[in-house]
Parts: structure tokens; sequence; C-alpha cells
């Protein structure tokens, strides 16, 4: 595959929020990451800003409480530099979160999908080795509802054979009933797919 365009020289913590008025201050373009527990979003991070350890991985779901926002910077061919925020949502589906950390969870995650006027993409992950689960569904679902512009991307993609790959891909798509875009195949322990996903996200950011 041809090496990225698009790439991340820097990423840093910023801030964690339950509430807009923690957001960060700063006017840039956020790229937010949201999936069910454990389906590897924080080993997904820190593969696409080859940063280990910029975001916690736990062995235990459900654990990410709170939006965390990361500043990252670009470069792109022109040696020009691109700043923006990669947010981290927590995860959602984990079947021990109690009702009340539920509504919590539905509240702060709503109030950031319809207030932030700096979202320019939603990165939704689910597990490449499964069908979509019901939860899944209602997200791609309400996002798309709310006219957030949405990329699929099918963590995990080391456990399938690549002889599978594309199979799993097609449940994927018919699951969540995509009509339009692909889905990227990610790998946070090969870096198989982190190009395609570093060139979507820049293409959303150089609009």
């Amino acid at each position: 595959m041809a090496e990225t365009q698009f790439n991340v020289i820097k990423a840093r913590y910023v801030a964690s929020a339950v509430r807009a008025d923690q957001y960060p201050p700063e006017d840039l373009p956020e790229i937010a990451f949201i999936g069910r527990s454990n389906v590897g979003k924080s080993s997904l991070i820190n593969s696409l800003c080859r940063h280990h350890g910029l975001a916690r991985v736990s062995a235990s779901p459900g654990k990410t409480q709170t939006i965390n926002f990361y500043a990252v910077t670009a470069k792109l061919p022109d040696e020009r530099r691109l700043e923006w925020y990669l947010v981290d949502l927590p995860g959602y589906g984990y079947a021990r979160t109690g009702q009340a950390q539920r509504r919590q969870w539905t509240r702060f995650v709503e109030e950031y999908f319809l207030r932030s006027s700096r979202l320019k993409l939603v990165c939704q992950l689910v597990d490449l080795r499964h069908l979509p689960q019901a939860s899944d569904v209602a997200m791609y679902d309400w996002l798309k509802t709310h006219d957030l512009t949405v990329q699929v991307v099918a963590t995990k993609a080391d456990k399938i054979g690549r002889t599978h790959l594309a199979r799993h891909i097609a449940a994927i798509k018919n699951g969540l009933q995509l009509e339009t875009g692909g889905i990227i195949a990610y790998s946070a322990l090969s870096g198989q797919g982190r190009n395609d996903l570093l060139d979507a996200i820049g293409q959303i950011l150089l609009k």
C-alpha cells in the first residue's frame, strides 16, 4: 500500500470532559471515535497516532467514562502542518453498566454530538470478527439520522484471514445497511488500514 499523504507527527492529551464548558477552547476541527466497549478503540488510537500509551488500553471494558480530547498535528506533502482534535468517546453497549450510568453516558455523549460545531467526522468502530450488535446498528442509525458524517472502521482485522476478509466486510455492510461509503478494515497490531483511515480523515479536514 502506498504511503499516506497525511501523517500524524505529534499527539498529546489535552482534556477530559462530561460537559460542554469543559471542552477545549481552541477552535480546531474534531474527529471523534466511538464504538462498543472492548472493540479496540484505545489500541486503534495509539496505532493511528503512533504514540504508545496515548489512550489507555484496559483489559476491562467500559473504563473510558469521559470524553477525552487529544491535540494532533499532521504533516502534509507540501510540509504544511494541520492541527485537529482526536476525540475519544466512551464505549457503548457494556452489559454491566448500570442504568443510571447509561443515562448519564447518553446525556453527555448526545450533547457532544449535537452541540459541537467543530465535529467533522465520526469514526464508528465495529469488531470485524462479528456481525454488528444491536447497539452498533442503533448508534449508526442515530448518527445518520442526525446528519453526522460517519466512517465505519472494522477493528481486529488481523484476527481474520485474508481469504475471509471480504465476506466479513460484506456482513458488516449488510448489518448496518450501509448505502454509501466503504468500510476500512483496521489492525492495530499490524497497521493494516492505517493509511486508509488517515487519508479519509485528511480528505475531511482539507475540504
